[in-house]
Parts: C-alpha cells; sequence; structure tokens
C-alpha cells in the first residue's frame, strides 16, 4: 500500500478529529494541495494559491537578505566603526560582521511574524473545521520587512494577533478580507505605539544605547537614526547621495530601502503574472503627479521656506520614489490580489490614487511623513466601488450600442 492510500486511510479514520486541518496543513506545505481535481476540468495548470504565495516569497528574499546586511552595516556606521564612503561594493557592506548583526536583529522577526501568525491560522481552521489557509505565507514575510529592526517582538506578536484575527479572520479568511493584513498590522504598530514605528531612535539598531552612554558623560559622537523623510521633515536633510538612496544604504524598515531590489521584484512579479503592472504603474504615475504639483507651488513661490511643510514640497518629483517606502508598497502592497481592484481601469484608479495620496500624507504630516500604508489601506476600502463604478459604467456603454443597433 503507498503513500497515498495510507494517508487517505488515516483520514478518513480521523475526519472527525478536529486537529486534522492541521495535519492537512503541515502534510502539504511542500507538497500537492490537500483537494486536486482528477476529471471534467476545463482548464487545468500547475499552479495553485500555495506556489503563487511561494512567488511572492521568492520576490521578497531579496530584500530580506539586503536588509539584515544593512541593518549590520547602519549600526556598524553610526557606531563610527566603519566608512560609508566604501559603498555598496564596498567591503564594508558585504561583511559576516554585518550579517551577523542582521540575522540577530531580523530573524527573530520573521519567526516571531510566522510563528504567531500561522498559530492564529491553525487555531480558526480548528474552531471552524476548514483546511488551513495559506494566504498568511506572503504576510508572514512581509511583515519583517516593513517595521523597524529594533521593534520589541512582544509588540510584533500583539500587532500580529491583531492583524489576522481583526484584519483578515472576522471576514472569513484568506480571499475575503477587505485589508491588507500585513498592513493592518503596520498600522496597529503605528498607533498603538507610536514613539517604536518613528522618531529618530528606532530605524538603527543601538542608536537608543548610545544616546544613553552619551547622556552618562561618556565621549562620544552624537549619531541620528532617522530616515531621510524624516530628516526632511525636520528641515534637516541628511546628505545621503542618490546611489545611496538607490542602492538602499539609508536607515529605514528592514526590507524597503534597496529601490534597486525592488525593481527586480517588481519585474520578477510582472513576468510571472502574480503583480499587476498596471497598478504598480499608475501607483508611481500618482506619486510623480502629487510630486510635481508641490514643485510648482515652490517654484511659484506660493509657499516661503519658513513653513515647516516647504522642505518636502521642494523635493525633487523624482525623488520621492527613492527616499520612502513608496515603491514598496506600489510592487509588494498594492498589488495584493484580493484587497486591489479587479478591473483594468479600475487598476488604474485604485493605483493612481494611492501614489497621490502617499505624496499629499508624506508633505501635510511631518510627524510621519512615512504615509503610504494609509493611503492602500484607505483605498483597499474604496476599491470595491472603483470597480462598482467601473463595472456600471462598461453595462451604460453596452446598453447604448444595444439601442443604437436595435433602433
Amino acid at each position: 500500500m503507498g503513500l497515498k492510500e495510507n494517508l487517505h486511510n488515516f483520514k478518513e479514520k480521523n475526519r472527525d478529529k478536529k486537529w486534522l486541518p492541521g495535519f492537512n496543513a503541515l502534510f502539504t506545505f511542500l507538497y500537492m494541495p490537500n483537494e486536486t481535481t482528477h476529471n471534467g476540468t476545463h482548464i487545468k495548470v500547475a499552479d495553485d494559491l500555495k506556489r503563487t504565495m511561494n512567488t511572492v516569497i521568492m520576490a521578497l528574499v531579496p530584500c530580506l537578505i539586503f536588509g539584515m546586511f544593512n541593518a549590520g552595516y547602519q549600526h556598524y556606521l553610526a557606531q563610527g566603526l566603519i566608512e560609508s564612503a566604501n559603498g555598496f561594493l564596498g567591503t564594508s557592506f558585504w561583511t559576516w560582521d554585518n550579517l551577523v548583526i542582521g540575522l540577530w536583529k531580523v530573524l527573530p522577526l520573521v519567526v516571531v511574524s510566522y510563528g504567531v501568525g500561522l498559530a492564529v491560522e491553525f487555531i480558526f481552521a480548528i474552531i471552524k473545521g476548514h483546511e488551513v489557509e495559506e494566504g498568511y505565507l506572503v504576510t508572514g514575510m512581509l511583515v519583517p520587512l516593513i517595521v523597524p529592526v529594533d521593534i520589541p517582538l512582544w509588540m510584533l506578536a500583539v500587532a500580529v494577533i491583531f492583524g489576522v484575527v481583526i484584519g483578515k479572520e472576522v471576514f472569513g479568511g484568506t480571499g475575503m478580507n477587505i485589508l491588507n493584513p500585513a498592513l493592518t498590522i503596520r498600522a496597529f504598530l503605528f498607533f498603538a505605539y507610536p514613539t517604536w514605528m518613528s522618531g529618530d531612535k528606532v530605524w538603527v539598531h543601538g542608536a537608543v544605547e548610545r544616546d544613553q552612554m552619551i547622556a552618562a558623560g561618556q565621549n562620544l559622537d552624537a549619531i541620528s537614526g532617522e530616515t531621510i523623510l524624516g530628516t526632511y521633515a525636520a528641515n534637516n536633510p541628511v546628505d545621503y547621495s542618490y546611489w545611496d538612496m538607490f542602492w538602499g544604504l539609508i536607515p529605514g524598515s528592514v526590507g524597503e530601502t534597496s529601490k534597486f531590489l525592488i525593481i527586480i521584484g517588481a519585474l520578477f512579479l510582472i513576468f510571472t503574472k502574480i503583480g499587476s503592472w498596471r497598478i504598480i504603474v499608475s501607483t508611481l504615475i500618482g506619486a510623480l503627479a502629487m510630486g510635481l504639483i508641490f514643485n510648482g507651488v515652490v517654484d511659484a513661490g506660493w509657499i516661503g521656506e519658513s513653513s515647516k511643510f516647504y522642505r518636502l514640497m521642494s523635493v525633487p518629483f523624482w525623488q520621492h520614489l527613492i527616499i520612502g517606502s513608496i515603491l514598496f508598497g506600489a510592487v509588494y502592497m498594492a498589488t495584493d490580489p484580493v484587497t486591489a481592484s479587479q478591473t483594468n481601469k479600475g487598476k488604474w484608479i485604485y493605483g493612481f490614487l494611492i501614489g497621490f495620496i502617499s505624496i499629499m500624507i508624506r508633505v501635510f504630516n511631518p510627524a510621519y511623513p512615512e504615509g503610504v500604508f494609509l493611503a492602500i489601506l484607505l483605498m483597499n476600502v474604496f476599491a470595491p466601488t472603483i470597480d462598482h463604478y467601473v463595472v456600471q459604467g462598461n453595462v451604460k456603454k453596452r446598453m447604448k450600442r444595444l439601442k443604437v443597433k436595435t433602433a
């Protein structure tokens, strides 16, 4: 008797057990889905939800690995132990010391994200008696990439529980949620623990301890771990080169800094037809359009240098794409097939408004200039409305054509 027959008999004997969905999820984690079609289908493909999620994870892995190196690099750079002039291709970046710091700080975030999130998924699957859904595979990878490197693990665990339960399970699970679960988790962290999600001490490991040493009277140079957006909002911009911004040698959330790797991931997702190129492109167009409007306001002299909004308004419109997480959000968050618009025209509208509103929040909210996640969550809510009006518009056009033909 083969493995397939033994598995079938085992399931039949335990079909009434509450723990059976958990067993099925573990058994099929690296294998075929628990339920497959055998005949009577019109189209057979090798793709399924699990493979789709794994493809997105593969697109995120380079950002994760780079984020680990950058966590160590920013730590040693802030300590004055290495020189920033060595840059992306320098030996000071790709060293085991940087990787060790990154592994020590980032891997626990990944473990907590997956451990807590999947535990909640298993609990709900057992209570409701349905199969464990694979939707959290991508969310579990996204969450560590969109938080500061030094965030306490217990805060992350609480936020993951909130995000999975309130952001997804109460709506019926994967495919039924109206909000992106990863962004729901980040929103909870931002509003519940704002001091750990903003400021100049949370983005670089060791910044808090170093300031404590300075306050104790030790002779150390003061440092700032603030993001570029934070320094612009404070009208005290740090002098980073455009190449540092592009390659990702800047403070920020773990996975959002390297625009180069995000672009590679975007091309991979578009090539595999998992990420919507319409949403990605329209989001960037919306961001550039809002940036151009603000540049025009500054050039027209309608706002003075004394205004707290001047610095971010005067940022060259194209630079908005490399100094924050707008690119990461456009590629990995806005393209969520569950919470995004489904119609082609709706995707253009949906993405454009995300980019447009993101830069608006960035400029008009100096206390927290990174508003991409708020813009995406807002448009998640309005995505069904956008699709409704797009569909109704198409229906009206067809009705008009029908009247003309029958006239």
